[in-house]
């Protein structure tokens, strides 16, 4: 049974401002027990930063975090979206079409409002599948 993207997704996702260090967005991560937040400025969406964009693409790269901006860091625009209203199908088809483990929401307006993530749409499909239970132990899904 297909189902929406609203009915799956983790709400209120954590964002970040572009200005923000990374040693700062690294400290929000650790506190919200989450791999990646946006980087937003209000309601524009600026990127996505993960935990792996900080390490391979910036610390592996000699950048200083203590400096280094989200913003410098993330993955930009064109980044990809999901609307509430949008199906699970849709999110699993743009997940394997961008080689992505989560989407964030955003409202109509470009507002984000969730993420969506690869262990969601499991748990949602098969709640008794492996990849369900792998979910369940790694909170970076």
């Amino acid at each position: 049974m297909t189902r929406r993207v609203r009915d799956v997704m983790s709400p209120g996702a954590v964002a970040v401002e572009p200005m923000t260090t990374l040693e700062n967005a690294a400290r929000v991560m650790r506190e919200q027990n989450v791999g990646d937040v946006l980087v937003a400025y209000d309601c524009d969406l600026f990127g996505v930063l993960t935990d792996r964009d900080i390490v391979v693409r910036a610390v592996a790269g000699g950048s200083d975090p203590h400096t280094t901006t989200a913003g410098q860091v993330c993955t930009r625009p064109p980044v990809v979206t999901l609307n509430p209203d949008d199906t699970t199908d849709r999110a699993v088809e743009l997940m394997r079409q961008y080689a992505v483990r989560r989407l964030p929401v955003v409202e109509h307006g470009g507002c984000p409002v969730g993420m969506v993530s690869l262990g969601d749409l499991a748990t949602t499909d098969d709640p008794h599948s492996a990849l369900a239970d792998i979910s369940k132990a790694d909170p970076n899904r």
